[in-house]
């Protein structure tokens, strides 16, 4: 959706953004999100933490059948209906980064769908947390006690837990009295083998309070409302090579992480970063002809959308279907596709073939579901 260098995006609770090309930065008083076009900014005092990328939960679960260590995967449960805060199931490739909770360091993937925090914490058992770090209280004497039940809902099971309360450092910034929760319980359906092997222990949520459990500030809200940070904006930097390292920002905008300028995108509410999907077009064919609500998810690397229309996008494009569940194209005929355009916000983005067809291991993936 914009120009830029591997992956870059960026939100201010006046904004933000995320595109596998560029996306710019948030703040919290006149929300908007700002998605990278042609040029750049920079924030003054921005701090820097190390994104990592990892192969997804569901490729470690399908090697993991695959090696006979499990059984195939059954359909995902739905989701109940109940109180519980839904957030989204992860699917393909992963960025995580370090964070530390009372002193004990954990990798967490940041993810702009949910805002609670969750780690694993000693009640969780060995057959799920047994390459994870576990929060242990008795390790910090800034821990408090809170006590609240953690329930959040993934389409394919609960995470469960309590919540606590303790100093969460993001990048060198401490966050004191930070409600977060130890999970005892993570229910991914035969994920729980993947969660068991990934590399990320938990869960730092970048949405609204709004979507959290009991209305829990995030991290960030709580850096921006202690004017911890000097602007309220955070960046995503995601790199495409998993050799390489990616970087969120806090505080203000790298410049050097893209090309253009950066086009504001007003927010339609504060619960997840979600904007105006004006209309959407493939190949000069409309998809969505009408104004629908999109959000910008951090943690969520391929474009989701309706079942049906996803489906009929992927008849123009010529995709097949692989077990209901994913997209193919011919890669002979992947760089031919024509360009998807969207419009977000009254602000066009254009996607070109090698944009939106991802080449993973000798297969062209058609980057919708």
């Amino acid at each position: 959706a914009c120009v830029s260098k591997p992956g870059a995006f960026a939100a201010r609770p006046l904004a933000p953004v995320a595109s596998p090309l560029s996306v710019a930065a948030m703040a919290p008083f006149g929300r908007s999100i700002l998605l990278a076009g042609l040029m750049g900014a920079a924030g003054a005092d921005i701090v820097r933490v190390p994104v990592q990328k990892t192969v997804s939960l569901r490729d470690v679960a399908r090697a993991v059948v695959e090696r006979g260590a499990a059984p195939a995967p059954t359909a995902q449960a739905p989701l109940a209906e109940s109180a519980e805060v839904p957030i989204n199931d992860y699917q393909n490739a992963q960025f995580y980064g370090p964070i530390k909770i009372g002193g004990q360091e954990f990798n967490v993937i940041f993810d702009t769908g949910s805002s609670n925090v969750w780690v694993p914490g000693k009640a969780c058992g060995f057959l799920t947390c047994w390459f994870h770090k576990r929060y242990d209280e008795t390790k910090s004497s800034s821990y408090e006690k809170d006590g609240r039940e953690y329930k959040v809902m993934y389409g394919s099971g609960p995470v469960e837990g309590v919540f606590s309360r303790d100093t969460v450092s993001v990048g060198g910034i401490d966050v004191p009295a930070q409600p977060f929760a130890e999970v005892s319980k993570v229910s991914f359906g035969p994920l729980n083998l993947a969660f068991a092997m990934g590399k990320f222990d938990g869960l730092l949520g970048l949405g609204f309070k709004s979507i959290s459990m009991y209305n829990i500030p995030t991290p960030f809200e709580a850096m921006v409302d202690k004017k911890l940070i000097s602007e309220p904006v955070f960046a995503f930097y995601l790199q495409e090579d998993m050799a390489e390292q990616g970087e969120l920002v806090l505080g203000g905008i790298d410049a050097g992480h893209f090309t253009g300028s950066l086009v504001d995108v007003p927010l339609t509410s504060e619960t997840y970063w979600e904007v105006s999907l004006d209309a959407m077009s493939f190949g000069g064919e409309a998809v969505v002809s009408s104004p629908s609500k999109a959000i910008i998810d951090s943690g969520t690397s391929l474009l989701a959308g309706p079942s049906d229309q996803v489906a009929a996008l992927a008849r123009q494009a010529g995709a097949t279907s692989i077990m209901g569940k994913a997209y193919v194209v011919d890669c002979a005929k992947a760089d031919a596709l024509p360009a998807l355009k969207f419009t977000l916000g009254g602000h066009d983005f254009v996607l070109e073939a090698k944009d939106y067809v991802l080449r993973v291991s000798g297969q062209c993936l058609f980057a919708f579901m």
